[in-house]
């Protein structure tokens, strides 16, 4: 369908549409005028009259997401959706295992400094032990 520029004088130009709970979609017209699908197609276009004439006031585009898609489509989408799902959770697994080394890193080198200071402790308390307990010769 063409439009020939700009709408006739008095004519009305939906821009406001609201989505409801069940995917619908509702355009706001004044009650004095009627809303017609004047086409089909990916993007079905809609017409606004007066109830009396049959002349076009004003041209509407509509795109209703559960009216737009065919099953193909839908399905397109949800294999999308679905790779970019598994893909990032591919990254957040690598990331995880990549932290979870880190992590273990840490407490290998952690464990390391502990047995060190635990084995001078050690060799301390033996150095203090042979000071002061008495010698018997």
């Amino acid at each position: 369908m063409t439009n020939s520029g700009a709408p006739p004088p008095g004519a009305t130009i939906v821009q406001y549409a609201a989505q409801s709970a069940d995917g619908t979609q509702q355009f706001f017209v004044p009650g004095s005028q009627v809303v017609v699908q004047a086409a089909t197609g990916d993007m079905p276009t809609y017409q606004i009259r007066a109830p009396t004439t049959g002349l076009p006031q004003g041209v509407v585009m509509a795109a209703s997401p559960g009216s737009l898609h065919s099953p193909q489509q839908l399905a397109e989408e949800a294999t999308r959706k679905r790779e970019l799902r598994l893909m990032k959770n591919r990254e957040a697994a690598k990331e995880c295992r990549r932290r979870k080394k880190e992590y273990v890193k840490c407490l290998e080198s952690r464990v390391a400094v502990l047995e060190v200071q635990n084995k001078k402790l050690i060799e301390e308390l033996e150095t203090l032990k042979d000071i002061c307990s008495p010698k018997t010769n």
